[in-house]
């Protein structure tokens, strides 16, 4: 099974990697990281392919796919 981790601390909630997953593995959530944007979250990660588009598209490299 894949997984995948998304540095919230990068992360400034562009949304690129929640419309370019196949899967909708992604949402941007609730919680603000310390510069003030509302990070991307994995709320189904059971879900994950490991298509690993969601970390190609990231313009800040915040997220990081296994396999």
């Amino acid at each position: 099974m894949a997984r995948v981790e998304i540095n919230s601390e990068s992360c400034k909630s562009c949304s690129y990697c929640v419309i370019s997953c196949p899967k909708k593995v992604l949402e941007i959530g609730d919680k603000v990281n310390s510069r003030g944007y509302l990070y991307s979250v994995a709320a189904r990660p059971e879900d994950c392919i490991g298509c690993a588009l969601c970390a190609q598209i990231c313009p800040d490299a915040a997220i990081e796919v296994w396999r």
